[in-house]
C-alpha cells in the first residue's frame, strides 16, 4: 500500500499500537522486572529485567508509553528521563557480566525535555548510553515498534542488527518540530515528514536498519511467535561469534552508514 510518510507517522503513534509491555509479554516468557538506576530513582517510561527467549536467558528493556491516559501519564508518554537512560545501561552491563544477549523495545517521540531531567543530566545519560553500547561485550538487537525520536531512541539503538516494524518511523526530530524550525509553521509537518526520510523503506536504503518486520497480524499471538522465532534465530547466530568479531562488526556497522545511499 502506497502512503505518505505522515500518514505513516500517525501509523506510528496511534494508540491502538502494541505498547512496549504488549510485546514484551508477547514475545518473551518468565519476566522479571528490575527497577532503579541505582542513583536517584526509577523512571516507568523504561521497563527492564531478565526474561527467555526460546530457552535462552536474555535482557529486555523496553520503552513504555501506555494505553490509557493514566498510564501515559505514569509513563511520560514513552519519554524517559535520564534515570530511565541510567537504568537501562545498568542492566546492559549487568547482562554483559553474565554473558546475556541484550534486547531493546524501542517506542518514543523523544528523551524527556524537562527543566528535571536537563538539571539531572539527560544529555550526558543518552551520551552514555551511546559510548558504552558501542563496546558493550554481548549481543544486541534493537527493535522500534513505533515511533523512533531523536537522541532519545538512538540511545537504545547502537546495536549489532536494528530492525523496524514496517509502520514504525525512525527520525533525528519530530516532523511537527522539524517544520516549526525549518519554516516556522508546524502545519507543514507532512512535508517535513516526506523530507526526513523517517519511514523504515527509508532507514534501510539508508542502512540504519537491517530489516523490516511485516505487520499482519500486528498484537495477535501468531505475529509474536513468528517475531519470536526470528529474534531467537538471529541471535543464535550472534552469540556464535568471537566477542572480538562482534565488537569489529558493530563498530563496521555505523560506519557504513549512509555509504550506500551516497554510492
Amino acid at each position: 500500500m502506497n502512503r505518505s510518510a505522515y500518514e505513516t507517522v500517525k501509523l506510528a503513534r496511534s494508540n491502538r499500537r502494541p505498547t512496549g509491555l504488549d510485546f514484551l509479554h508477547g514475545v518473551f516468557t518468565d519476566f522479571f522486572e528490575l527497577h532503579g538506576d541505582r542513583r536517584f530513582g526509577d523512571d516507568a517510561s523504561v521497563v527492564g529485567g531478565l526474561a527467555e527467549l526460546e530457552g535462552k536467558n536474555v535482557t529486555v528493556i523496553a520503552i513504555e508509553k501506555g494505553h490509557s491516559i493514566r498510564e501515559r501519564m505514569l509513563r511520560s508518554f514513552g519519554a524517559p528521563q535520564p534515570e530511565g537512560y541510567r537504568k537501562a545501561l545498568r542492566l546492559m552491563k549487568q547482562a554483559e557480566k553474565f554473558h546475556r544477549p541484550v534486547i531493546c523495545l524501542i517506542d518514543t517521540s523523544g528523551a524527556y525535555c524537562g527543566i528535571g531531567a536537563e538539571e539531572r543530566g539527560q544529555g550526558q545519560a543518552i551520551a552514555e548510553n551511546l559510548m558504552e553500547m558501542m563496546t558493550l561485550r554481548t549481543p544486541v538487537i534493537s527493535l522500534l515498534i513505533g515511533e523512533g525520536g531523536s537522541g532519545g531512541a538512538l540511545a537504545l539503538a547502537v546495536a549489532d542488527r536494528v530492525w523496524m516494524l514496517e509502520d514504525a518511523i525512525y527520525s533525528v526530530i519530530s516532523p511537527e518540530g522539524c517544520a516549526s524550525i525549518l519554516w516556522k509553521d508546524a502545519k507543514r509537518a507532512p512535508e517535513a515528514a516526506q523530507q526526513l526520510k523517517l519511514t523504515a523503506q527509508d532507514a534501510l536504503a539508508g542502512g540504519m536498519i537491517e530489516r523490516i518486520i511485516p505487520e499482519e497480524g500486528l498484537g495477535k499471538p501468531e505475529f509474536y511467535e513468528s517475531l519470536r522465532h526470528e529474534l531467537s534465530a538471529e541471535l543464535a547466530g550472534l552469540l556464535a561469534m568471537d566477542v572480538q568479531a562482534l565488537l569489529e562488526a558493530r563498530y563496521q556497522r555505523f560506519r557504513r552508514i549512509g555509504k550506500e545511499r551516497e554510492a
